[in-house]
């Protein structure tokens, strides 16, 4: 009987080991097959609508919303994705959102706010930055400026600013040579607007700007920058390859503000460090339309991020494999083990 144990355990041992190296090449051998993969967008609005339940606690809304009341200036984005969710509920919000709301939604407050939005793009607001310098960004004088400023300032050796640069290169040449990136003109247009816009307002993460400044470093033909005068010898200065990962980028952002409205992408850009975040928020707002700020206010970036991803069948059944040879081994040195106490208690007794 022990014999047969030990050969049902030895035979499971193989073909936990079978199945695993069968996975393992798999995946190795194919670039299709991934070990995480991005999930549908019915997928991720399932699980973040099952996260939501268990986190959406009215006292958590309370408190996110008396933490956000509390900013100056305020973050109306945020406080009415979290009031739509309150309201969804059926529970009254706090009394001092009301207030706030009628101090801040006034003609004559936006009036006010608007002209100092134009006139220091520091001072704007989430919700006055879109009506005030979006128009003036969205056209191609501001790139042309970018570029013939950095041309200047490349002939008198004065120091560049190169994330400024990139994004007027890539708003001017935002043409057929970045269709094939997976994006439209439009969808790179709005990507470079709403980066230059969050950067203005204090809103890029360090990482994303340090990165997309070392992309520009190597992706510029710098000699012939002083000689840039239309949007021709713009997308004439681009190194593509090099730059590459930051049209990538720029694209699965301008995919973010197409999604869910310019507004609330630049309130979304802070979570955004790198192309693979850029990338899986982008997934995250098309599925999710304008219920991706509610998500990430109440779920935080980690876990709206990694909500987009699953594990594909091919890593599933390679973890199983994994698990039944170690479960398998486990028991085979077990018995073993035992077997050798046995003889060792009936050799003493004897």
């Amino acid at each position: 009987m022990k014999r047969l144990a030990r050969l049902v355990l030895f035979l499971l041992f193989v073909g936990s080991v079978g199945l695993t190296l069968r996975s393992a090449a798999e995946i190795s051998a194919s670039p299709a097959l991934q070990p995480v993969i991005t999930r549908s967008a019915a997928e991720i609005e399932a699980v973040t609508d099952r996260m939501m339940a268990r986190a959406a606690t009215p006292e958590r809304l309370n408190t996110l919303i008396e933490a956000r009341l509390a900013e100056v200036p305020r973050n109306w984005v945020a406080l009415q994705a979290l009031a739509e969710v309150v309201e969804a509920q059926g529970h009254p919000l706090p009394a001092a959102y009301a207030q706030a709301w009628d101090d801040e939604s006034g003609l004559m407050a936006l009036s006010g706010n608007c002209l100092a939005c134009i006139w220091d793009i520091g001072t704007c607001s989430l919700s006055t930055a879109l009506i005030c310098k979006a128009p003036i960004l969205l056209t191609p004088v501001e790139d042309l400026r970018g570029v013939v400023k950095a041309g200047a300032d490349y002939t008198f050796g004065n120091p560049i600013d190169q994330l400024d640069l990139g994004l007027s290169v890539l708003g001017l040449g935002a043409t057929a040579a970045f269709v094939a990136t997976g994006g439209t003109s439009a969808t790179v247009k709005a990507g470079t607007a709403t980066i230059r816009l969050a950067r203005g307002m204090g809103r890029l993460s360090p990482a994303l700007a340090a990165r997309m400044g070392a992309a520009v470093t190597d992706g510029i033909r710098w000699a012939d920058l002083p000689m840039v005068r239309s949007a021709d010898d713009a997308a004439a200065l681009l190194r593509t390859d090099a730059l590459r990962p930051m049209i990538d980028t720029v694209a699965d952002l301008g995919r973010v503000a197409d999604a869910t409205g310019p507004v609330p992408a630049l309130h979304l850009l802070p979570l955004v460090d790198d192309a693979s975040d850029a990338r899986r928020l982008a997934h995250a707002a098309e599925a999710l339309g304008p219920k991706t700020v509610s998500r990430a206010e109440v779920l935080g970036k980690s876990r709206l991020l990694r909500a987009t991803l699953r594990y594909g069948d091919e890593a599933v059944a390679l973890i199983v494999g994994m698990v039944g040879a170690l479960l398998s081994l486990a028991l085979m040195l077990a018995g073993a083990v035992q077997s050798a106490m046995l003889r060792w208690l009936q050799a003493r007794v004897t």
